[in-house]
């Protein structure tokens, strides 16, 4: 997703070091570190087994210039280090859920199809979207809801589910969707109607927003003087957090904005990935800081 644009955001050139703190199924990586040849080198990051898996074959035609690492970008200072990336040219945050996770029926994340009530990023992670559906009490469930998906009807979802988790447990992702959308009264808009609440869980259940605001600043000290940071948000909440940092640290003389307004997917990408529309692409450049 924007691919080109991140390519072109960070600059990628030979010699560089950079890291994908979310490297997936390695589409961002590959792109980079093609850009970077002959001897660019590049971290991968991600939360996911899987993902590294699909990111180890996919980018094995890079054998020598590729390092992969289980982790939390929450820590991404203590991977890179780890790694040999104490210092890099450029690093890449793209948020969310990835395709191959969305599309995953069994990972919960999606009320297209039945599954189970899971959502973790890291499949090893103690906390499920289930346990939180049915365990917290009633005002924080909304207050979640309301927080991480925006949600305005919160109290009345909060509501329904709690009523319906006192006849029996709430298990599956359908069921949820269908206990959301009769508290909603059915259909409306164009989204449906239990996407913010999935999204609120989905948050919850990860702790995304804590770790992109421990990230950020430690991205910032990784980088070398023209270093760039490129983050890739998908929601208002996200974004929020991404531009007021890089606007802070640009007062601060540490960071210069290279986009001063997001970068979004053009037409042709739109028709092709509709996942694409929501995406918001922000890259700011590290600045030599005296002393």
């Amino acid at each position: 997703m924007l691919l080109a644009e991140v390519v072109a955001g960070l600059a990628p050139r030979a010699g560089g070091r950079y890291i994908d703190g979310t490297v997936g199924g390695g589409g961002h990586a590959a792109a980079i570190l093609a850009a970077s040849a002959p001897d660019g080198r590049l971290l991968g990051i991600d939360r996911d087994p899987a993902a590294l898996v699909a990111a180890a074959e996919r980018l094995s035609v890079f054998a020598g210039r590729i390092t992969l690492a289980r982790g939390n970008f929450r820590a991404i200072r203590q991977l890179a280090v780890a790694a040999g990336f104490d210092q890099v040219q450029g690093v890449l945050l793209d948020l969310g859920v990835s395709s191959y996770q969305f599309d995953t029926p069994e990972r919960g994340f999606s009320f297209q199809a039945s599954a189970p009530l899971d959502m973790r990023l890291d499949p090893d992670a103690p906390l499920t979207a289930k346990e939180l559906v049915n365990s917290l009490p009633e005002r924080e469930l909304a207050d979640v809801i309301f927080r991480y998906g925006e949600e305005r009807a919160s109290r009345r979802i909060a509501r329904a589910i709690v009523e319906a988790r006192r006849r029996a447990p709430i298990t599956m992702t359908d069921e949820l969707a269908t206990i959301v959308s009769r508290a909603l009264g059915g259909a409306r808009g164009k989204i449906h109607p239990a996407t913010r609440t999935f999204q609120a869980l989905r948050i919850a259940v990860n702790d995304e927003l804590a770790s992109l605001t421990e990230a950020l600043p430690q991205i910032v000290e990784l980088l070398s003087a023209g270093g760039r940071i490129a983050v890739i948000a998908f929601h208002s909440l996200e974004d929020r957090i991404v531009k007021q940092f890089l606007r802070t640290e640009a007062a601060a003389g540490r960071l210069a904005l290279i986009t001063r307004k997001p970068v979004v997917a053009g037409p042709e990408e739109q028709h092709a990935n509709p996942r694409s529309r929501s995406a918001k692409l922000r890259v700011a450049e590290r600045l030599i800081v005296p002393g």
